[in-house]
């Protein structure tokens, strides 16, 4: 296999991980954190202390607070920016010569919806509008059930690269093709990209009903699964309504396989913001749904399925579709019902309600 010099924009945990796991197999991984202190505690300690704390990196994985610098000349550039903050991140290096010229090929591992003026983007349709012209339909999505601390300590994780450039797709497949990574290639980038974003959505709503569970004589795991088998086909409707070319990527690692360990992990962040929602009232201290995402950082961590919440009301308005899952999370996020009722009223009323999420 060719060892590819590679650069990861974004040393959070999930862009930590996925370095130290392309480390492994052999590539020169360099990874740009904002943070000094990111810096040194991966450089001397071989530990990201603020975002994965407690996982050993590679020893040869490196670090850089110069964004130009870990852009510049490489194989392959990896983004691991939070959605809301992607074009603005790419402003920072889109001038260097190396990828001005378009001799690096760039994957996102970015989730969700990114706002702009024409509604909600995808990702890789914001990255090539701040990327130099030549990266049209060239950028690579990269998604999977992936937790940051399984991939971290190299245990068994499936991922997928999407691109509307085969090559490309296929080239960033065999980089991620290292040791505890199955990696597989797809053509389609819309399907790919719908599903690591609504995931996040339903994740919410299961970690609530499984906040409700725990105190509930009528909820159980056979109503966790009603819920999961209905927001499997919630994702698709959005998907195809939005163009997704193949039915298989909703029944792949980037669909059944993303949802599922969104859901049910411990290390899930939607799940436990659904959970917290129900245990801790966490929402009192927003007033709607814009103000919660205005204020993300008062959470302590990133649920990124009560972003793309919003972004999904608006694709479904828009489209005209019923989602009776993902409608109910927008209502308790936005504060026009109260949680438990609203998933109590789910769930129950599943006639009238989930039957509605399913294509049949």
């Amino acid at each position: 296999m060719d060892n590819y010099k590679v650069g990861v924009i974004g040393a959070g945990a999930w862009g930590t991980a996925l370095a130290t796991a392309v480390s492994r197999g052999g590539h020169d991984v360099v990874l740009w954190a904002m943070e000094c202190d990111v810096v040194e505690s991966i450089n001397n300690q071989h530990e990201n202390k603020r975002y994965l704390p407690g996982y050993k990196l590679n020893d040869t994985l490196r670090a850089e607070n110069d964004i130009k610098s870990v852009a510049a000349d490489k194989d392959v550039l990896i983004l691991a920016s939070p959605s809301l903050y992607l074009a603005s991140t790419i402003k920072q290096f889109a001038d260097v010569p190396s990828i001005q010229n378009g001799k690096t090929i760039i994957a996102s591992l970015t989730k969700g919806f990114v706002p702009s003026s024409d509604g909600p983007a995808f990702v890789l349709d914001t990255m090539e509008k701040a990327l130099p012209a030549c990266y049209k339909d060239c950028t690579v999505y990269v998604a999977g059930p992936s937790h940051a601390e399984e991939v971290a300590l190299g245990k068994i994780t499936g991922l997928i690269a999407a691109s509307n450039h085969h090559r490309n797709a296929i080239t960033v497949r065999n980089l991620l093709r290292v040791p505890g990574i199955l990696a597989y290639a797809s053509f389609d980038v819309i399907g790919v990209q719908v599903c690591a974003a609504v995931k996040n959505v339903i994740a919410v709503v299961y970690g609530g009903l499984d906040a409700i569970a725990e105190k509930s004589s009528a909820f159980g795991d056979n109503a966790e699964s009603l819920l999961m088998a209905a927001g499997l086909n919630e994702i698709q409707k959005i998907g195809f309504a939005m163009g997704a070319t193949h039915a298989e990527t909703f029944t792949s690692v980037s669909g059944v396989g993303d949802l599922d360990v969104t859901c049910k992990s411990k290390f899930g962040r939607n799940r436990r913001f659904g959970q917290d929602i129900i245990k801790t009232d966490i929402l009192s201290q927003f007033k709607d749904l814009d103000d919660l995402i205005s204020n993300v950082k008062k959470i302590g961590y990133l649920p990124e399925g009560a972003i793309a919440c919003k972004y999904v009301h608006e694709i479904a308005e828009k489209k005209g579709l019923k989602l009776p899952i993902c409608d109910t999370l927008y209502r308790v996020l936005n504060k026009e019902e109260t949680p438990s009722e609203s998933l109590n009223n789910l769930i129950m009323n599943a006639g009238d309600q989930l039957k509605k999420s399913f294509i049949i």
